[in-house]
């Protein structure tokens, strides 16, 4: 990473950094784009130039984060599904303590400032739709589906949705204070048997390389 890449990737985290703790203080609503550019040193411009809104200062890592189940179905290793990857990372991301999973008592905050926000809210609908998305256009380049194929997209939506649904119980349960090691023996026993039962039906989608 060259000089100006390395100072342009100092300056988005330290705007993501001052955002958040603002916004832990004092509710994601209640602080402006204004109050950010001021306490982090820079004109609301700059914010801008990194960040179109405010969501996203909220949401820096999204892109990582809508592409990663595409990009875990692509990596795969032969001879596994779709369903077998995903599977596969998720308990390595639940094991590791994986931020994005949020199986950590630290992040807490993390979810409570989104289920007081409507605008995050929608933002992670978005960000889950979108995931999704990305997912059904992996599932058909490695099917050989043409685009009038529905099968990625409803594969997609099955895989996509369980894993949804597993980080939400994990958020409703962080947020509850339940404790993380409860929480985990639980939520990998349901994994196991989520995903067991999707591989019953799509476990050979895609054909293994």
């Amino acid at each position: 990473m060259g000089l100006r890449e390395l100072k342009k990737q100092q300056t988005r985290e330290l705007l993501a950094d001052t955002a958040m703790g603002l916004f832990a203080e004092r509710g994601f609503e209640q602080v402006t784009v204004v109050e950010v550019a001021r306490a982090a040193g820079v004109s609301p411009n700059t914010v801008f130039n990194y960040f179109p809104t405010k969501e996203d200062l909220f949401f820096d890592r999204q892109d990582e984060v809508v592409a990663h189940l595409a990009e875990v179905v692509r990596r795969r290793p032969a001879g596994s599904s779709a369903v077998d990857a995903v599977r596969a990372d998720l308990l390595t991301g639940i094991a590791d303590g994986d931020p994005t999973v949020g199986l950590n008592p630290g992040i807490s905050a993390f979810w409570r400032i989104i289920a007081d926000s409507p605008a995050l809210r929608a933002r992670l609908l978005e960000l889950g739709e979108r995931a999704e998305a990305a997912l059904a256009t992996a599932l058909a380049e490695e099917s050989g589906a043409g685009p009038e194929d529905p099968l990625p997209r409803i594969v997609a939506g099955a895989v996509a949705g369980a894993h949804r649904a597993v980080l939400v119980d994990i958020r409703r349960a962080m947020v509850a204070g339940e404790p993380a090691e409860a929480v985990r023996e639980r939520i990998e026993a349901a994994v196991e048997r989520a995903f067991g039962l999707l591989c019953s039906g799509l476990g050979g989608y895609p054909a293994g390389r």
